[in-house]
């Protein structure tokens, strides 16, 4: 690392929680400019298709508490032996 990025780091850890994580998100977002076209078509289809089928009646959005809850006892069941 050198002494700038260090500085700029250094600096950033002074943040408020709420502005680190906006400026970390910049930098992320930062690095995923050079996007695969393909790759973002190919999710533009896919958002398409579940939105469609959301529209149709074909599948039932879910809450995200039941959601939460649903995750979490897959990940517990996963830990168990």
């Amino acid at each position: 690392m050198n002494a700038t990025t260090k500085k700029l780091y250094e600096n950033a850890l002074h943040l408020p929680g709420p502005e680190r994580a906006e400026s970390a998100a910049w930098l992320i977002e930062s690095l995923d400019a050079e996007g695969d076209d393909d790759v973002a078509a190919a999710w533009d289809t896919e958002i398409r298709r579940r939105i469609d089928e959301l529209d149709d009646g074909r599948v039932c959005a879910v809450p995200w508490p039941e959601a939460r809850r649903m995750i979490r006892g897959v990940a517990n069941e996963s830990s168990t032996p």
